[in-house]
């Protein structure tokens, strides 16, 4: 098992822990979420359709799901990237599949270097990534750079939550339940998943917490940050605007 922070290749490690899961990805993250995912997506999206923009980049697309969402709530052209290849195949099938989903552009690359130029897009989302990433203040700026100023900007993270007795019982969900219900569903590979995802949580948020991660967007140039928990504590939507002038 690889070093729950995996810090020395991020981009490496995210790659050899989702190439083999992209086809139950979703099922996945209903699993860690306890089914709250869907409505994490739903709130995250949520600050983007008020904002009513034309050109949306979703940063750690997956298999596509949020940056669908986004098309079909907006009828904006969406561009989603990630830079897991197996991900993106599966992504290419879902939008292939949804009528609604014509304007989904979808390409490899990285959060932390984006391809596109300053000022691209008039909102940006990212789902899961802060974990997966050597630098996340930097990845801030990064995400902040293609956002023309005035642009909302949008993430959804798993979290831990802060209250004693739901703390508890979280913990012992990622540590138990959670891997062995990943066994159930996907096997071998996917019980390494759900061994390793609660420690890196917990890890990430020791290094990173929420008010690091709040202050780290208004030094990215993001300002107006808000913050909602969800669902006791174990998921984190949070907002912005890029800061004008």
């Amino acid at each position: 098992m690889q070093s729950i922070r995996s810090r020395d290749d991020p981009n490496a490690f995210a790659q050899s822990l989702f190439d083999g899961l992209p086809d139950r990805y979703d099922i996945l993250a209903d699993v860690l979420s306890l089914g709250q995912n869907a409505r994490w997506r739903r709130a995250m999206v949520d600050r983007i359709v008020a904002a009513e923009p034309a050109r949306i980049l979703d940063v750690a697309t997956g298999p596509a799901g949020v940056a669908r969402q986004l098309a079909r709530r907006t009828g904006a052209q969406v561009v989603g990237i990630d830079l897991t290849e197996e991900m993106l195949r599966k992504g290419v099938e879902n939008v292939g599949r949804d009528a609604s989903a014509a304007n989904v552009r979808l390409l490899v690359g990285r959060g932390e270097q984006l391809p596109f130029p300053d000022d691209t897009f008039d909102a940006l989302t990212f789902t899961y990534l802060l974990r997966y990433v050597a630098d996340p203040a930097a990845t801030l700026v990064e995400l902040a750079r293609v956002v023309r100023p005035g642009g909302t900007i949008a993430s959804l993270e798993f979290a831990v939550p802060e209250h004693p007795v739901w703390h508890a019982s979280w913990w012992l969900y990622t540590r138990t339940l959670l891997p062995a219900a990943s066994a159930v569903t996907g096997g071998r590979e996917w019980f390494d998943v759900g061994r390793f995802l609660g420690p890196n949580i917990t890890g990430h948020y020791r290094d990173y917490p929420v008010t690091w991660t709040l202050r780290a967007w208004n030094a990215a140039g993001i300002t107006s940050v808000g913050a909602r928990r969800m669902s006791l504590g174990g998921g984190l939507v949070m907002w912005g605007r890029k800061q004008r002038g």
